[in-house]
């Protein structure tokens, strides 16, 4: 899967891009995760992105010309595409829309900044409107990272074995999560305190545990 974003800071996701789980499925060529300095797309000598809003107010507000021009340079003709904008207005960003990206062959991901991106490019450009949470940020790169990894994770091999990915995954498009743990058994943090794990995870009765964690699962939608 191929990640496109658009942004005016670029170095912002070159370290986080570089490590973990990420970086290795770039390496075994399961994701392509590009990054994409907007100004790049501008004609003038000072590479101008925004420009003072229509109808006054404070600030700046990104322009069309260099995101059309970007969109249309990037856009794969052939293949399944979606070009998304992060705006506090848009659809609440979850694991359902997260699988559905997942299928895709690639997406594109716009980051405004300043007081945010001409409204054109939401309501022609952008297929979808997105939103990671009730806040405003100064700039969509942080909701890009969110995005792209919460996407990259159900790319079969980028996380493990497909198999267990397809068990947690419900048919409402959601994720089972539910409580997970390690060695050692018992941890006493102090004196007379013990922090035990639950007796049937240790068993090695697989049909029990599996009970144990449908009781105790949360489906992430």
């Amino acid at each position: 899967m191929r990640f496109d974003v658009i942004t005016i800071f670029p170095e912002i996701f070159k370290s986080y891009l570089e490590e973990g789980l990420i970086a290795r499925a770039q390496r075994k060529k399961l994701l392509e995760i590009r990054i994409h300095n907007l100004r790049r797309w501008t004609t003038d000598a000072h590479r101008t992105v925004d420009d003072r809003p229509f109808g006054g107010g404070r600030g700046m507000v990104m322009k069309i010309e260099p995101i059309y021009k970007a969109v249309g340079d990037l856009k794969r003709k052939n293949g399944k595409s979606k070009i998304v904008i992060f705006t506090p207005r848009g659809e609440r960003f979850n694991q359902k829309i997260a699988t559905e990206f997942s299928k895709l062959g690639q997406l594109i991901l716009i980051c405004g900044r300043y007081e945010g991106v001409d409204e054109r490019v939401a309501k022609y450009i952008a297929d979808k409107k997105i939103s990671i949470g009730s806040y405003v940020l100064m700039g969509g790169e942080l909701a890009a990272l969110v995005v792209v990894e919460t996407v990259a994770r159900l790319v079969p091999g980028v996380i493990g074995k497909s198999e267990l990915l397809k068990k947690r995954i419900t048919k409402k498009k959601g994720f089972l999560e539910y409580p997970q743990y390690t060695r050692p058994e018992i941890f006493s943090p102090k004196k007379g305190v013990a922090w035990r794990v639950p007796k049937i995870l240790l068993s090695g009765d697989h049909k029990k545990i599996e009970a144990w964690r449908e009781k105790h699962s949360k489906i992430v939608e």
